[in-house]
């Protein structure tokens, strides 16, 4: 490794362990974003920022200029961390409780502020018509930092050509390079059902309506929607997180509150399943005599890698880490707001081998023991970073 390449390393490193120990929240990623916007100075990439959502924007400016049509691509890095306690006692734990990067998001953001660092360093502007743009998104775990930032008109002035992601996968040894063919990520709709009943005691439940009942086959009933909507060949998992109702064992509340999230790969199942859904409510309101109200909230669009785009990343990819670490994967029923980004323009995501069985480096996403290998770092600036030399040398 050449003195450069060290020093770049060490860069991203540092500015990882940065974000790791000073991890916010989705929303609430000011430090981040200040951060941010200090290292972009540094580098001459210009800053835009808003006043009502934290995140930031970069641009560097190609110098060539007269070679025609001058196109831009689009480099995303999400900012945000998790409600986790962070286990164990390294030197760059997080400093915030119950705040933790469990996700990868900090050397997402490490790594695309390399990438700027090392187009600067290169000369690569001087070769290049037209423009990179950095997208550092804030909520990513609320799945809608990405159309907040779309709204803000961060794919205009200049128009995007092409957007891609990278993200760490702890699924895959730190070398190796994953990328979705096409479909990458389910769709996801949280739910919430509120459930009013009538309260009485629990000595008299003839008297009330029972909403835990109700609640009971209510969820019972989802896994029945799979079965009758659901074609085997595809896929969709209908979840419930929490069920919460009354505050003593001998009092029959008047409410109860579910909440669970819908997650799929098609559109035309993911519209079945809601609807059967409140199919299903009307039917246990006729049969208890409750009153349900149920909300969804739209989480993320099905996660839609633009073939070329991921075929070019897979190619950009194999001169980078060599073909046997290039790996085709199988879509995922997690889900990823990157993808209102590739519903605006073509876009892929590319997923970054972050684990190392012999360093004990195997944690998944959102444990509190997850980590990744530094080496991970390196991988992702040299792919992204060819990745943005080969759109511009398409274009010739």
């Amino acid at each position: 490794m050449s003195s450069r390449q060290n020093e770049l390393k060490q860069w991203v490193l540092n500015l990882r362990n940065d974000f790791h120990k000073h991890p916010e929240l989705s929303t609430l990623e000011k430090r981040t974003t200040e951060r941010i916007c200090e290292v972009l100075k540094i580098l001459n990439v210009s800053t835009r920022t808003f006043d009502d959502l934290t995140g930031v924007v970069g641009l560097l400016q190609g110098e060539k200029t007269g070679t025609g049509e001058t196109k831009t691509i689009a480099l995303r890095a999400d900012i945000d961390a998790l409600p986790l306690q962070e286990s164990g006692n390294k030197s760059y734990k997080s400093i915030h409780d119950g705040v933790m990067h469990a996700c990868g998001h900090d050397a997402n953001t490490a790594i695309v502020l390399g990438v700027a660092k090392k187009i600067q360093d290169s000369g690569l502007l001087t070769k290049i018509d037209g423009a990179v743009k950095f997208i550092f998104q804030p909520a990513e775990e609320k799945l809608d930092g990405a159309k907040s930032m779309i709204e803000k008109g961060v794919l205009k002035d200049p128009a995007v050509d092409q957007i891609i992601a990278g993200h760490m996968d702890p699924n895959l040894s730190v070398g190796t390079v994953g990328l979705f063919a096409h479909i990458g990520h389910a769709s996801s709709d949280p739910f919430k059902l509120v459930i009013t009943g009538k309260g009485t005691h629990g000595a008299r439940p003839h008297l009330g309506i029972n909403p835990i009942t109700a609640g009971g086959c209510f969820v019972a009933g989802l896994d029945s929607i799979i079965q009758r909507y659901v074609n085997p060949a595809r896929s969709a998992v209908v979840s419930v997180g929490t069920f919460h109702a009354g505050k003593a064992g001998n009092v029959i509340p008047e409410q109860a509150v579910i909440q669970g999230s819908v997650r799929t790969h098609d559109e035309t199942v993911r519209q079945d399943i809601l609807k059967a859904m409140e199919n299903q409510v009307r039917g246990i309101d006729s049969m208890f005599g409750t009153s349900c109200d149920l909300a969804f909230k739209s989480g993320a669009p099905v996660g839609i890698n633009n073939k070329d785009v991921s075929r070019s990343l897979h190619r950009t990819s194999v001169e980078v880490v060599g073909e046997e670490n290039v790996k085709n994967l199988p879509f995922i029923m997690g889900s990823e707001d990157f993808y209102y980004f590739t519903q605006q323009c073509p876009g892929a995501m590319l997923r970054f081998g972050c684990a190392s069985e012999e360093d004990g480096i195997n944690y998944p996403l959102h444990s509190p023991d997850f980590d990744i290998h530094e080496d991970v770092l390196e991988v992702g600036v040299d792919v992204l970073y060819r990745a943005v030399e080969n759109f511009f040398k398409a274009g010739k």
